[in-house]
């Protein structure tokens, strides 16, 4: 009967026991090896994460009568006493339950007298947000001239509601949530101080159930403890927690990836036979999703993560794109799982949306079919696809069975235009620059060159872009262009000519308005509208950008 859960028979007792707060524990650490104790400090941060916990440790540590290495310890009669609850100059509140002003006030009516046995009378103040505004104001003419024997340690898990008077006053701390890893770490040694079987990937699971809150992780290890009778494992932690293990999860990103709607549904039906909680799935699969596209423009990240084999195997599978759409759609989708019949099939209709709006595996698939009504259905809105610019024709569809004519680089057309007779516009395009030093080159037109000077009038209404550095990178790609050392003289006046921006702007008008034509005479299109009142969404269709 004298079990202790172990939230608290591993709470932490000295700074180097902390997990994960290192930043606040060495600040600490200094303070004390200085002598330059702060008389007020505030720790901020979310539950569990030891705003309480360091402030014990830093009472213990200034009163200590043998410190060692600037930590407390453990073993003098201050250390004994503070652990064991009986230090008298130790006055710890919650101040959720003492909001009154009287509360605080009789609270402070003894911080003027001097410490019982300790070098300092330590008010530890747990949650002060809660306090009223009359007891803020009683404990800011403490914090104003506080007395040289009292230190002031607050913590709160709200610091937006505390008066900036207070704020300014204390020394603040802000705590970080704990990472799954370091959650999982803790758990795995202190499971091995007690001579308990697991499995890492239990371990997981119940890391990312607490949230970034130790205090709530040890928690759910001690239920997981007694559900699985002192062996932890996989399967007992995800039934306890109405979850499942990661492996259905690659599962479907597996089937998503192979445009597998009969293997997503089995899958679905399998997951449900646990009774899972759906939306703690939808959660795996986003941190899933973020992981992979991490690891797919940061190769590095993979190499952290316990699950490298797993994300290095999927992240070949997709394209950046469909990372992108796949997250956007679980992430909406989380918002309708609750408006959904049941969480099953919410939880399929967002799967079954991932397959159903990606382009890059539908596009050449999938074809509309018009039914023959007799009577017009209500109005429909309808989303126009991203269509190319150029409209498919009769010759263009026969004409695709013909080998295409391999078209000419950029880079390529002073191979076939002679360098002094290339037009500014194809001359910007084959330099190499970037930033403001194309958008100066974009505005101008070209005068003339010769054997010293390469000449240029810049638009008036674009003055504001030219400057020395920007004229300096483009006389170098002006030089490395033209193979000689020439000198790049720009003068504003009246351009008679079109810049190449402007050019730029007037191609992109046209081929906007090729893809609207192209939407308006599709012959699908004009079916739907004719047989469902549909009409085509202002602003919604957009060339697609040929790479090629």
């Amino acid at each position: 009967m004298n079990h202790q859960v172990l939230a608290r028979k591993w709470r932490p007792h000295n700074f180097t026991e902390i997990v994960g707060q290192e930043h606040v524990s060495q600040s600490l650490i200094n303070a004390l090896q200085n002598n330059r104790l702060h008389h007020a400090y505030l720790f901020t941060g979310t539950r569990g994460v030891g705003k309480t916990t360091i402030a014990r440790i830093l009472a213990k540590a200034i009163n200590c009568e043998n410190l060692q290495d600037y930590n407390p310890c453990g073993v003098c009669a201050v250390c004994t006493a503070l652990d064991e609850g009986r230090f008298l100059d130790l006055i710890e509140v919650d101040a959720a339950s003492r909001t009154k002003v009287e509360d605080t006030r009789d609270l402070l009516d003894n911080a003027q007298y001097a410490p019982n046995s300790g070098k300092y009378k330590v008010y530890i103040i747990d949650e002060v947000h809660m306090l009223s505004g009359h007891s803020f104001n009683a404990l800011l003419k403490t914090l104003e001239e506080p007395p040289e024997h009292v230190k002031f340690l607050l913590a709160t898990t709200d610091p937006q509601k505390i008066p900036v008077t207070v704020l300014s006053r204390c020394l603040q701390f802000n705590l970080k949530r704990l990472s799954i890893s370091q959650i999982s770490k803790q758990m795995a040694y202190i499971l091995g101080e007690e001579k308990i079987e697991f499995e890492t990937s239990a371990l997981r699971l119940l890391a990312r159930a607490a949230d970034g809150s130790m205090r709530d992780g040890l928690s759910l290890l001690d239920q997981a403890i007694v559900y699985g009778n002192d062996v932890i494992s996989a399967e007992t932690v995800s039934h306890m927690l109405g979850t499942i293990a990661q492996q259905p999860v690659e599962d479907l990103l597996r089937s998503l990836a192979e445009n597998n709607a009969a293997g997503v549904l089995h899958k679905v039906n399998e997951m449900a036979e646990l009774t899972p909680d759906f939306a703690s799935i939808l959660q795996q699969l986003l941190h899933v999703l973020h992981r992979l596209a991490l690891v797919q423009l940061v190769p590095a990240v993979a190499e952290s993560d316990d699950d490298t084999d797993i994300l290095r195997e999927l992240s070949p599978l997709f394209s950046a794109e469909e990372l992108q759409l796949y997250y956007q759609i679980a992430l909406m989708g989380q918002k309708d799982l609750s408006l959904s019949p049941d969480p099953k099939s919410g939880f399929e209709m967002v799967l079954l949306r991932m397959l159903a709006f990606n382009p890059q595996k539908n596009s050449a698939s999938v074809q509309i079919a018009i039914p023959a009504i007799a009577q017009k259905p209500r109005p429909a809105m309808l989303q126009a696809p991203v269509v190319r610019s150029e409209a498919v024709t009769g010759e263009a569809a026969n004409l695709q069975s013909k080998p295409p004519a391999a078209a000419p680089l950029a880079a390529d057309v002073q191979t076939m235009v002679p360098r002094d007779q290339q037009s500014w516009h194809e001359i910007v395009a084959t330099m190499k620059v970037a930033g403001l030093t194309r958008e100066l080159a974009n505005n101008c037109i070209l005068e003339g060159v010769d054997e010293q000077q390469c000449r240029l009038i810049l638009d008036p209404r674009q003055a504001q872009i030219r400057s020395p550095r920007s004229e300096e990178k483009l006389q170098a790609a002006v030089q490395v262009y033209y193979g000689r050392p020439l000198k790049l003289v720009i003068k504003t006046e009246a351009v008679v000519a079109d810049t190449p921006a402007v050019q730029i702007q007037k191609d992109k008008i046209n081929r906007q308005q090729e893809a609207v034509d192209a939407i308006d005479n599709d012959e699908n299109i004009q079916a739907l509208k004719a047989n469902f009142d549909a009409r085509v969404i202002p602003g919604s269709i957009e060339p697609v950008q040929n790479n090629d």
